[in-house]
């Protein structure tokens, strides 16, 4: 028995003797494993070492500060000597989806600072709306009303200290660009439009992220949900590309030139609580390129000689630009040296061909060291000059001309209807290289003018009498306008036999003047102390009317010497003689816009530019009627800022919309056009014309003006009665002859009635946003003006003539027509 148990015995001996080796084994393991899960794990927005966020694995882009790209993550390497250095931030739509329109509009211009804290980096907003001079006590009350926003925090990722003169922070920049940030997202307009609700971040990403030497571009797609998307409605979201452009302000401001209205000029402004004054006020200044005498030419400068700029403007035109059209494009940027020598600059301008991919394979029009004309292969008719500039001097740091393809169809569409009738080059659907060459020329310094930093003046062409557009000597030496930055286009004045007529603007005499009064260097004076000369350069010329800036308008125009499209003194004069020229291109528009095998597009489409150009002289003779003209003045100068437009000329252009557009323009009715071109519309086209300007002239700002101007100055006044007196007795001049009323002529007078009614009704007519002085609108009471009274006596005298007329006609739809006018009038005058 004992000898049975032994063996179990050593056994059970056995096993208890190894049990606690094994034991301990299983309890070191478990030692280990519970080692390792109370190993502290790295903590949310923990700061970790460089090589663990920017990797071997990174693909590093160098410039303005480092840009890093790991797997789909995009970081920013900030040296720490640009924390608190003013940038710009420049946010663009670069695409957009199909029915938003194009792209390059700009969404917003910012400018920020980077701040560093502890464990994030700030981007605040900097407002340049509201300063002082940090010397005097009420800066400190103006710092705190202006506490700076924070556009975004980011944690910091990492420190790189390799640099210890230099050392960086490193951050992810990615929740910016795929967060909803309004600031560098869809306008507020788009969203309200399109019924946007929200981003959706799963198609929302970065495209792309490149640093320069000067700044740091930015791609990103945004993907927005919208109820009322413009196109793809299935897909009930919008995409755009948005392009942010974040550049390095210059460390010392430019200084200052203050704006002066008398000088057309793009400005920007600031409250200055500064100023030794009793009330805030705001102080603007040009927003202009840093032209500067080198140090050595300074007393060549002083002398009168023309001498280069430290650094000159420089614009690349576009590798993708045709071959055949980029001298053009060039003689238009360096056709401005010309305004600069009146500056003092020689080559202050230059135009030059971007190296190519092989001299230069960094070189990007993105890059903020090149201006660039860029060429963009889009239907648009159109080319735009926008520029970048430092708010706080107005300094332009960069300027991108977007020029789009079919802007040479506009051209070809100006240049034939407003010249063809006396120019055999404007005749057809395609000109040679060298005629349309030269409109390219003409639109690339108009565009140029605008990155310079000037606007629009439309007050220019109304300085040269309408006969001498007829003067080969006159117009050869000045051009259509004394501006090219007017909207003279072509000249639709010369007629048949005005041999050697210049057809369009130059380079003139106004250019040279803004040009010299913004560019010229002041030596050795302050921007304030620079005041009293600029204002002697503008009173030298006070009374030219070539030098004269006159404001573009919007909506209401108030000032007929300052239109868009218009040339001459005389809009009523001018605009003869454009319609005689109309008259001589419709009998022949066949022979010049077709070819056999052919469709008729071409002659539908120069057809209807006929129309619009009738419109236009339409346009400019109706805005005399209740216009009051602006010339820019100061305190020192003698006579009125506003006057209104002289009784007799008033009269006139009634006479002239009487005759050219209410009596029904037969000869823009040409059946041989119309047969081959449209299968309805002809009527309404026309109706639609007479409409259009019978509503603005009697339009309530324009009548409130002639209720003004003929309560201050009475009978030498064209007065509100007698102008409704004579517009009705014109447009329904068939009630006291008795001649049937043709089909336009009904049309009209239906539209007559209906612009009465809807004056007996109007609301009253609000001050609207200016837009920087582009609108300028007058206030009407409607309810209490006599703008109503007069509608009404109006409605009775035309039932008076209406029944008078219905016992002269024959015409049975005459007097069907009468009789329905007459019902509506006592409907609108008894509306129970």
């Amino acid at each position: 028995m004992i000898q049975r148990l032994l063996p179990k015995l050593f056994l059970v001996l056995f096993m208890l003797a190894i049990v606690p080796s094994t034991n301990a084994q299983l309890f070191k393991k478990k030692k280990k494993k519970t080692e390792q899960k109370s190993a502290p794990k790295p903590k949310k927005g923990e700061i970790k070492p460089y090589e663990k966020v920017i990797t071997k694995e990174a693909k590093t882009d160098e410039g303005l500060f480092q840009v890093h790209q790991v797997d789909d993550k995009h970081f920013y390497e900030i040296p720490d000597s640009l924390f608190n250095r003013e940038m710009l931030m420049v946010s663009r739509i670069s695409k957009t989806a199909t029915g938003i329109g194009f792209g390059g509009g700009k969404i917003n211009t910012q400018v920020l600072r980077w701040e560093k804290k502890p464990k994030k980096v700030l981007l605040r907003v900097v407002s340049y709306g509201n300063v002082a001079a940090d010397s005097l006590p009420v800066h400190e009350a103006v710092v705190n009303s202006n506490f700076e926003p924070v556009l975004f925090a980011f944690d910091i990722k990492a420190f790189n200290k390799k640099d210890s003169l230099n050392p960086a922070t490193v951050i992810e920049v990615d929740p910016m660009f795929t967060k909803d940030v309004n600031a560098i997202g869809m306008p507020e307009f788009y969203r309200k439009r399109y019924k946007v609700s929200r981003l959706d971040s799963d198609r929302s990403f970065i495209e792309s992220v490149k640093s320069y030497p000067l700044n740091i571009e930015a791609r990103h797609v945004k993907t927005y949900f919208a109820k009322e998307p413009p196109s793809n409605q299935s897909l009930g979201s919008i995409s755009v590309e948005i392009n942010n452009s974040m550049i390095l302000l210059p460390k010392e401001p430019m200084k200052r030139r203050y704006f002066d209205e008398r000088v057309g000029w793009f400005a920007r402004g600031q409250v200055d609580y500064g100023l030794d004054a009793q009330e805030s006020k705001t102080v603007r200044y040009l927003d202009r390129w840093r032209l500067e005498v080198k140090d050595e030419d300074i007393e060549k400068y002083k002398a009168g000689e023309l001498v280069e700029p430290k650094k000159p403007i420089v614009y690349y035109v576009d590798r993708a630009t045709p071959k055949r059209w980029i001298p053009y494009i060039k003689q238009g940027i360096e056709d401005w040296q010309v305004a600069f020598e009146e500056a003092g600059f020689k080559n202050a301008i230059i135009a030059k061909d971007p190296p190519s991919k092989e001299e230069d394979p960094e070189w990007s029009p993105e890059d903020v060291r090149y201006s660039v004309v860029r060429y963009l292969a889009s239907p648009i008719p159109n080319a735009n000059g926008p520029h970048v500039s430092d708010p706080r001097s107005g300094e332009i740091l960069e300027s991108d001309i977007n020029w789009y393809h079919n802007v040479m169809t506009l051209l070809r569409n100006w240049f034939f209807v407003q010249t063809a009738a006396i120019n055999p080059d404007a005749r057809g659907v395609e000109f040679k290289d060298e005629i349309m060459g030269r409109l390219i020329r003409f639109v690339s310094a108009h565009e140029v003018g605008h990155t310079l930093g000037l606007p629009h003046n439309m007050g220019s062409s109304v300085a040269y009498p309408v006969d001498s557009l007829r003067s080969a000597s006159f117009t050869q030496k000045y051009g259509t306008a004394p501006s090219i930055m007017d909207y003279a286009r072509f000249n639709y004045v010369a007629q048949p036999g005005d041999e050697g007529v210049a057809m369009m603007p130059d380079i003139g005499v106004y250019d040279k003047h803004s040009i010299r009064w913004g560019y010229k260097p002041i030596l050795d004076k302050s921007a304030e102390d620079e005041k009293p000369i600029l204002n002697s350069w503008i009173r030298a010329h006070e009374n030219d009317p070539m030098y004269r800036f006159g404001h573009q308008q919007v909506g209401d125009v108030h000032d007929p010497s300052s239109q868009t499209e218009d040339i001459g003194d005389d809009a009523v004069k001018a605009s003869l003689y454009g319609i005689e020229n109309l008259k001589r291109i419709v009998p022949r528009l066949m022979e010049w816009t077709t070819e056999d095998g052919e469709t008729y597009d071409n002659l539908g489409t120069l057809y209807g530019q006929v129309i619009a150009q009738y419109r236009r002289y339409m346009g400019h003779v109706s805005n005399n009627i209740g216009g009051v003209y602006e010339y820019y003045k100061t305190a020192d100068q003698d006579g009125a800022v506003y006057t209104y437009v002289d009784r007799e000329h008033q009269k006139k252009c009634m006479d002239f919309m009487q005759k050219q557009l209410f009596e029904t323009p037969e000869w823009l009715i040409d059946q041989n056009i119309i047969n081959k071109t449209q299968y309805s519309g002809s009527v309404e086209r026309i109706r639609s014309t007479q409409v259009r300007y019978l509503n603005n002239i009697l339009h309530l700002g324009k009548m409130a003006r002639i209720i003004e101007n003929e309560t201050i100055n009475g009978s030498d006044a064209y007065g509100l009665l007698e102008m409704m007196s004579d517009l009705r007795k014109g447009i329904w001049s068939e009630t006291r002859s008795g001649k049937a009323i043709d089909t336009y002529r009904r049309n009209l007078q239906k539209a007559h009635v209906d612009r009465l009614e809807y004056l007996m009704t109007a609301e009253n007519q609000r001050k609207l946003p200016s837009f920087n002085g582009y609108r300028k609108s007058t206030v009407v009471n409607t309810s209490q003006s006599d703008i109503r009274s007069a509608a009404r006596a109006e409605l009775n005298s035309l039932k008076r003539d209406i029944r008078n007329g219905l016992g002269r006609t024959s015409d049975r739809m005459s007097r069907y027509h009468l009789q329905d006018v007459m019902e509506r009038i006592d409907r609108i005058l008894d509306p129970s």
